[in-house]
């Protein structure tokens, strides 16, 4: 199966994604970011699978999810139930995650079968760009614990799937203070966060990879936009994956509830 998925030597390179994924509550709305990523999901050439680092699976040490039909996780509280009620219901592919775990030569990748499934930060994202669900989709887990060049030497080595046709999403939000949150989607964004979204992307724009993984707290806004790093260390896989020849195009840029920035953006989209 895996020769007849990933076969073909004429597959075109994909490019690798940076969604903010903001509140649950995108997955069931329509506003600009959702249509965004509508269009996004038509104009990109369809993958042969899908590989999501999410801010939301944390783990020790990292694991790719290995089962056939992945489990829609909800995890969240306080949502309407039109929320939970949404499910996403991709195929998985263990094929494709053994894949995962042969191009990783360290550290040593688990396999996951039943533990997790795809949580919001890939389904939200997902069931804009591509609704029909008929894509392979896996997960692979963040260990917080480890230093940016663990994260940044992982998209490395997973650069080499670009060729196989996946496509290598991260999922986070570049500001994400949730405790300084205004819950009206379209509150005024403080300083600090707009400082900050300015800073992360002059930075992308200059290809200053380095400094976007490294020096991000070395501000006192940097250190208001990240409270913690679960949310930012997607970023590093997408940049790891990255070449030095990638176009950068920011896809989305908004502020939302103040305090968390949904820029969006891709390398290497043609």
């Amino acid at each position: 199966m895996m020769n007849k998925l990933l076969d073909g030597s004429s597959t075109e390179r994909m490019p690798v994604i940076f969604i903010g994924h903001g509140s649950p509550m995108n997955a069931i709305d329509t506003n600009p970011y959702t249509k965004t990523l509508n269009k996004l999901g038509a104009e990109l050439p369809k993958p042969k699978a899908i590989l999501v680092v999410s801010a939301h699976w944390i783990t020790s040490g990292t694991w790719v999810t290995e089962a056939t039909k992945p489990k829609t996780i909800h995890d969240f509280g306080g949502f309407p139930q039109a929320l939970f009620d949404v499910q996403y219901p991709a195929p998985g592919s263990p094929e494709i995650a053994k894949l995962v775990q042969d191009s990783i030569s360290n550290p040593k990748v688990h396999g996951d079968q039943s533990q997790w499934g795809l949580d919001h930060g890939t389904w939200s994202v997902l069931r804009h760009m591509y609704p029909l669900a008929d894509i392979p989709v896996l997960q692979l887990s963040i260990d917080m614990r480890q230093p940016a060049d663990y994260h940044m030497n992982i998209g490395q080595q997973l650069s080499k799937l670009r060729d196989k046709g996946v496509l290598i999403l991260g999922s986070g939000n570049l500001v994400h203070n949730l405790r300084q949150i205004r819950w009206e989607p379209d509150s005024k964004p403080f300083e600090w966060a707009v400082e900050f979204d300015e800073w992360i992307k002059n930075k992308l724009v200059d290809g200053d990879f380095n400094s976007a993984v490294k020096d991000f707290h070395t501000t006192t806004a940097g250190k208001m936009s990240v409270p913690t790093l679960d949310h930012y260390l997607p970023l590093h896989y997408i940049l790891g994956a990255s070449d030095k020849k990638d176009q950068l195009k920011f896809e989305y840029e908004e502020m939302q509830n103040g305090s968390i920035s949904m820029r969006s953006f891709s390398l290497g989209r043609v």
